[in-house]
């Protein structure tokens, strides 16, 4: 289709590593629904607190770029 551009995410990364929730900040609304399905299939090494395994929440940001005309 020709588009390209970041799509951007909030996501709760759960103690054990996997996304919990995910929340479109911005991007293509042709582009969210491929970067929201890569992005819930994605696992994280969980986070220490205090030698603890924590949720967290970050920013997450899926790149889509066109390939260079050749």
């Amino acid at each position: 289709m020709g588009v390209q551009g970041a799509v951007q995410f909030l996501v709760t990364i759960g103690a054990d590593g996997p996304p919990k929730n995910i929340r479109l900040e911005s991007g293509h609304p042709l582009l969210v629904r491929a970067a929201q399905e890569a992005v819930s299939q994605w696992q994280w090494r969980p986070t220490l607190l205090n030698g603890q395994a924590v949720e967290v929440t970050t920013t997450v940001t899926v790149p889509f770029t066109l390939p260079e005309a050749q």
